[in-house]
């Protein structure tokens, strides 16, 4: 059975029409300074290379978190209740997932929600072998537009987005508001938010862990140039680009850049992109907050923290975002 088949998906839904990707980046190269957006890194070998950044020793955020989760997974299910619907924003390998279903009462279904249909399919199975009695209802889509939830099987107490790692902090503070506006809207009355969110620390712990000694996080950035030029025929010199990611204090996060070696054209489509010797090309950032700072960002959103989570050394957080106003249970 081929991943198309069992995520329920037409060969022609696995990934973005070559049109769309050949448009985003042409857009995004014309802009001054360049950009390209983060969601190209994440076909099927920029899927397993995140998997291999997360095992890297700089890489701390993965580590912290399942930390966090082997410590405070059952008092975390506590917090949601019973008969919830688990929605996962970018399931991704599923291991910090797996964690909290062995704690949760009775989950009515599990729908991971993914970008990349290969990982989505691994993810699904590896879940159903180890809760067969659990609904699990895939979902191939961008978590950062509207969804439309799959009917649960029976009616849930509650709907809880399930957002683990630190892909908040992927998102420029009004972008970062905006999607947990959709998400209030998706997760209904009495739902919630589980989040996790990297918390500010050394600055020289924070740009370590994106510029690993083995090079999988350079690997991993240069690998949206090599999509680009497998899927829609760019021409991109991966020997001529290097990866570059530095914490700015100010702004108070990582920012990644793909920096060009020399002056030089590409071919994108029918135009030529000219680009500079040390010209660069902004492809992510990765903001840090105190727990102050992201309350106040929840809070334009409409959402107020109602439980936070750390690991030991307080360098990671999960936090259980719900409707402002709601009375603290």
């Amino acid at each position: 059975m081929n991943s198309a088949q069992t995520c329920g998906l037409r060969d022609d839904e696995r990934r973005p029409p070559a049109s769309e990707l050949l448009e985003v980046a042409r857009r995004g190269l014309a802009l001054k300074p360049k950009r390209l957006p983060s969601w190209l890194f994440y076909d099927e070998r920029g899927s397993a290379l995140f998997e291999q950044i997360c095992e890297q020793p700089e890489y701390y955020l993965t580590r912290c978190e399942i930390a966090l989760m082997d410590e405070h997974a059952g008092d975390i299910a506590d917090s949601l209740g019973s008969d919830v619907r688990l929605v996962e924003y970018g399931s991704g390998s599923g291991r910090k997932t797996r964690m909290l279903l062995r704690h949760l009462h009775q989950p009515v279904s599990y729908v991971p929600v993914e970008i990349s249909p290969e990982p989505l399919q691994q993810s699904v199975q590896r879940l159903t072998r180890e809760f067969p009695q659990l609904p699990s209802q895939p979902l191939y889509a961008d978590f950062s537009k509207p969804l439309r939830l799959p009917i649960p099987p029976r009616a849930p107490r509650r709907t809880v987005l399930y957002f683990p790692g630190s892909t908040i902090g992927n998102f420029e503070a009004h972008d970062a508001v905006a999607l947990l506006r959709k998400m209030r809207n998706e997760m209904g009355d009495a739902g919630g938010i589980l989040i996790g969110v990297d918390l500010k620390k050394d600055p020289v712990v924070i740009e370590a862990a994106y510029n690993d000694a083995a090079g999988v996080t350079a690997e991993f950035t240069l690998n949206m140039l090599a999509r680009l030029n497998r899927e829609i025929g760019s021409d991109f010199d991966l020997a001529a680009f290097a990866h570059r990611a530095r914490y700015n204090p100010m702004a108070g996060r990582i920012e990644t850049h793909i920096v060009s070696r020399r002056e030089q054209q590409v071919a994108i489509g029918r135009h030529k992109v000219r680009l500079g010797a040390d010209e660069t090309i902004q492809v992510e950032y990765s903001c840090k907050y105190s727990l102050e700072d992201f309350a106040a960002l929840a809070d334009k959103a409409g959402l107020a923290v109602q439980r936070v989570w750390t690991d030991s050394q307080r360098m990671f957080s999960v936090q259980y975002l719900v409707r402002a106003g709601l009375p603290a249970r």
